[in-house]
């Protein structure tokens, strides 16, 4: 029976690794940490009982019901709406950008059609904004993007918006209703019993050998293929140069009751060293009053050094060429796929690493059937 290797038990690992197995495939899964479920790993804090999200929060949203019904195999998923409050200038507003903040940060009453005008007689026009700066005064003018956006995606980004590219902020809405929901996807929840429980239930599977904290690398036992979800760039020892990331720093503290009312509260102003913190029981609302006491994260990005755990791929104009070179390496590498956020070097919420990873699965044992070899990459990441 051929062997396989995954390298990450994320998200993206799980997925593959069940594929294989439930398909009769021998395959080892290995993961450098002691604990599966990747950046969205949680766990119970030993003082509190309060569910941790160890590595910032992630709120599972999707529009997708195959992925939706996928994951309800492995977790009951409870309802969870998220809603983000954002401190500008020594006020609270809610966003996205929506009606209410509009007429709080104004001081107006406007109604729909009122705001959209209003709005529009502030923002600069543009047919093809080539930076977030651009794309933010067409969008919303210049008193809300200095407001709101700016100094926060100096401080996320450690760079000029002026620097980035226009698709950052289009993934936020601009509404001109009371909706301050922050997705608008169908389907919203949490794991009820944690993201490393639905992972843990997704590995549970024939065939699949899982290794916690043990490296890649000191295997060394050959494999009929390896799928990756490790840094590309680290895969290949760094060889080319390291692709860049933004890392995160959490200070958790603890406090009693309820510290801030809401999950997360962003501080908007470039004065502020960190970009937000957030509330950790208030991601399990249906069991957030069990809980006398309370544990907070003060949250600042910097940038990723060798160390540290790598979350936001930058993908500026000078990563894009390094980035090319990289992907032709990997094409030119027998043996071997790259999947996932840092296997392909792009930001992907849970839903698309999941939706990618079934697709992946499904193309794969079709290939493994037919003899053919996988490809290096199963989506396109340039």
């Amino acid at each position: 029976m051929a062997r396989y290797c995954v390298v990450g038990a994320g998200l993206s690992g799980a997925v593959v690794a069940r594929a294989l197995g439930e398909a009769g495939h021998s395959v080892v899964v290995v993961d450098e940490r002691a604990r599966i479920g990747g950046n969205c790993a949680t766990a119970r804090d030993p003082a509190t009982g309060i569910m941790e999200h160890l590595y910032g929060p992630h709120i599972f949203h999707t529009s997708d019901e195959s992925v939706w019904a996928y994951v309800q195999r492995f977790c009951a998923m409870a309802p969870y709406a998220h809603r983000v409050q954002a401190v500008a200038r020594g006020r609270v507003y809610a966003l996205p950008v929506n009606l209410l903040t509009i007429n709080q940060f104004f001081g107006m009453t406007m109604s729909p059609s009122e705001a959209q005008a209003f709005i529009r007689s502030k923002t600069r026009p543009c047919e093809a904004p080539r930076n977030f700066e651009e794309q933010a005064l067409a969008m919303i003018g210049r008193e809300l993007y200095e407001a709101f956006f700016e100094g926060y995606t100096r401080k996320q980004w450690g760079m000029s918006p002026t620097r980035l590219p226009a698709s950052i902020l289009k993934r936020l809405p601009l509404r001109f209703t009371y909706d301050d929901s922050y997705f608008a996807h169908r389907y919203q929840g949490m794991p009820k019993d944690g993201y490393s429980a639905m992972v843990a239930s997704i590995l549970d599977a024939p065939n699949v050998d899982l290794r916690l904290a043990q490296g890649f690398e000191a295997l060394g036992e050959p494999f009929a293929h390896v799928f990756y979800s490790g840094p590309l760039d680290r895969y290949f020892d760094y060889r080319l140069g390291r692709l860049n990331y933004r890392t995160l720093d959490f200070e958790k503290f603890h406090a009693e009751g309820d510290y801030q009312g809401t999950a997360v509260l962003n501080y908007c102003d470039a004065d502020t060293p960190f970009t937000r913190i957030t509330e950790h029981k208030h991601f399990a609302p249906w069991e957030k009053d069990a809980f006398d006491r309370t544990i907070c994260y003060r949250e600042t990005s910097r940038a990723c050094g060798p160390d540290d755990i790598p979350y936001y791929p930058i993908r500026l104009a000078e990563e894009q060429k390094l980035l090319r070179d990289y992907i032709a390496l990997a094409r030119a590498t027998p043996g071997v796929s790259f999947m996932g956020r840092l296997g392909t070097y792009r930001y992907l919420d849970m839903d698309v690493t999941i939706g990618e990873a079934l697709t992946a699965s499904q193309r794969l044992l079709t290939m493994i059937a037919e003899g053919a070899t996988p490809p290096a990459f199963f989506v396109d990441p340039a």
